[in-house]
């Protein structure tokens, strides 16, 4: 029989289940993930540091866990909420179950609780923090805990997630040498190895820097192009990262993604604002606003770009269609550009994986702004 655990809300509402992953207790902002598949991509994505992610499919755990699918070096979710855990994985590339998974990792989550009851409460009264606790069973207790915990509002969790010194990405072993055509100087708000093995497989020898890394560190490099990774928390909190991009503007074409995206808008002169319950999940669609095609996307985020906010010369490229907030952006005089969602799919579908293809184009010495 499962021991107990308990999920309290900053309201106050408390859904009983039980110990899911690892004993303990966690607290962090309760967001929701309609995706299906990809939880062991979701769980170790650096963007969801700081939260308590609750997948809406109801049996998660089916495939298993493999050594492949990771996006970073270690779970960076602060904890998982699901309603039932599929305890006997099948799948040939399965190396441990999910529960196994979180438990040799120290990752407390709570399961056999009602999962679309919490998503409804969070889209009606939008995000707000939770705890989560297999020990303190006191909802008084837990309640005074969580309301004490800081807001998503105002924190940098970038300094948490990025990576302490530079280096250069390579999976040669897998993907073989591959013909180098441009130097990418990636900065790391967050960055998920996805984007990293496309930029390598679109044949860029990318070089990472920490998210504090300062203007000469990167151009010393001389690269072609800049990529501004995903990240978690608050953009306007990542205040050096604004002010590196500022100063690299114009100077290299530039492509930002996620965290990155905003990052770039804020450094365009734009503002940022907390969505109410952010958007994640891997079926989210997107226009075009180019071609008037739709994007089928993977995203995650809790934050937008103001539309009102943004300069004359910075196009809005793509838009929601669930909402219209702003989906992506580009200054053509800046050779500049950005979408809020998660082009390298990754769990997710490819339909915007051309979006490499033009950063590629904006590098390119016959540059075609396309």
């Amino acid at each position: 029989m499962h021991n107990k655990a308990i999920l309290i809300l900053e309201n106050g509402i408390v859904f009983s289940g039980s110990v899911f992953g690892s004993e303990g207790e966690t607290i962090g902002e309760v967001c929701f993930n309609t995706g299906m598949t990809g939880y062991q991509e979701i769980l170790t994505d650096p963007s969801y540091c700081g939260q308590l992610i609750a997948m809406t499919y109801p049996h998660i755990g089916n495939y298993g866990i493999n050594l492949e699918d990771v996006e970073s070096q270690k779970i960076q979710a602060a904890g998982f909420i699901i309603r039932e855990e599929s305890i006997m994985p099948s799948n040939f590339r399965s190396t441990d179950s999910l529960g196994e998974y979180m438990r040799n990792q120290n990752i407390v989550g709570i399961q056999n609780i009602d999962t679309r009851m919490l998503t409804r409460i969070i889209r009606k009264e939008g995000a707000m923090n939770g705890i989560i606790s297999t020990m303190d069973m006191n909802k008084k207790s837990l309640l005074k805990k969580v309301k004490s915990s800081p807001s998503m509002n105002g924190q940098d969790l970038v300094k948490m997630v990025t990576c302490n010194e530079s280096f250069i990405w390579g999976e040669k072993e897998k993907w073989g040498e591959k013909e180098k055509k441009y130097k990418i100087a990636a900065i790391d708000f967050g960055i998920k190895q996805n984007i990293l093995r496309l930029l390598e497989l679109h044949g860029c020898e990318t070089t990472v820097f920490p998210a504090q890394a300062n203007i000469e560190e990167i151009l010393n490099l001389n690269p072609d192009g800049i990529f501004l990774s995903n990240g978690p928390g608050d953009p306007a909190a990542v205040t050096y990262g604004i002010k590196t991009v500022k100063k690299l503007l114009g100077k290299k074409p530039i492509f930002g993604v996620c965290l990155g995206h905003q990052i770039l808008a804020l450094a365009l002169g734009g503002s940022t604002y907390k969505l109410k319950f952010g958007h994640r999940g891997c079926n989210h669609p997107v226009k075009n606003l180019r071609n008037n095609m739709v994007e089928i996307t993977s995203q995650n985020h809790g934050f937008a770009v103001d539309p009102n906010s943004l300069p004359e010369n910075v196009e809005i490229t793509h838009t929601s269609l669930n909402d219209q907030t702003i989906e992506g952006l580009y200054c053509l005089e800046l050779s500049a550009f950005s979408v809020q969602y998660h082009p390298e799919s990754s769990p997710g579908p490819h339909d915007s994986r051309y979006l490499f293809e033009e950063f590629l184009k904006m590098m390119s010495p016959d540059k075609i702004n396309a």
